[in-house]
């Protein structure tokens, strides 16, 4: 398959008083058009910095990202970034937030709006369009970032674990929503989680991650036949694979 997206000996040093903090290390990876891969680590271990340096929202301190083969220096619209918090303006609507990236863009209200209309039945808002950001619970806010990370339809989606501050029954609804937006639009995602049952249930790919400073220490094929529903989790090809991510995790 086309590889769309590859970091090539990805290193990034923060300053700091005793010299400089080294967060990401000779870290390489390479993601094919669709797949959906997703990356876990050690706290601490450079996860949510990989995502943005993959965004082009940070820039390495040496190696480089490719999208397309080409030399990614910055953001661009090809690549839409979900953060753990939802971050959505709280004096606009639900429609207002997601057409937000199309009116900075410059784009026609009819056109935004119909892409907001879209999306919003895509990630199971309708009746929500008017509403406010304090009016809605915590897994509705991230459906609108999800929606406002693709109305301008990247073909790459980033997600810094997007339901972390979620409860665990609204988290699991959410993974299979993800999945079902996934499904529907194919965009190629990469997802950092802390959640190894997350990543399984997820990926196509799970990539492990050293601590501090992140390296790859290992890459476990996900084969678990798609679509996925949840009882898959008590089967036990799921519970060897979370056994495989699991013990991969430097402890």
């Amino acid at each position: 398959m086309e590889i769309i997206l590859r970091a090539e000996h990805i290193s990034v040093i923060f300053p700091s008083p005793q010299g400089g903090l080294s967060a990401l290390e000779d870290f390489s990876l390479a993601v094919s058009a669709g797949e959906f891969v997703c990356v876990v680590g050690p706290s601490g271990c450079g996860k949510s910095t990989l995502l943005r340096v993959l965004g082009g929202l940070l820039p390495p301190t040496s190696g480089q990202v490719y999208l397309h083969g080409k030399a990614l220096n910055g953001p661009c619209s090809d690549i839409g970034i979900v953060f753990q918090k939802a971050n959505l303006m709280p004096w606009r609507t639900v429609v207002q937030n997601i057409i937000l990236p199309l009116e900075i863009q410059g784009l026609d209200a009819t056109e935004s709006r119909r892409r907001a209309a879209e999306l919003i039945r895509l990630v199971g808002l309708e009746g929500f369009e008017q509403s406010y950001t304090r009016e809605l619970s915590g897994g509705m806010a991230q459906r609108v970032a999800i929606a406002r990370a693709l109305i301008h339809d990247p073909q790459i989606l980033l997600l810094d674990e997007p339901f972390g501050a979620l409860d665990a029954l609204t988290r699991e609804r959410m993974n299979l929503e993800l999945l079902r937006i996934w499904e529907a639009r194919r965009q190629t995602v990469v997802m950092v989680t802390h959640n190894i049952q997350e990543a399984v249930f997820l990926s196509d790919r799970v990539i492990v991650m050293t601590t501090r400073p992140g390296r790859v220490t290992a890459e476990v094929p996900v084969r678990l036949p798609r679509p996925r529903s949840s009882d898959i989790v008590y089967s036990d090809a799921f519970s060897a694979l979370a056994w495989t991510v699991h013990e991969a995790i430097p402890g």
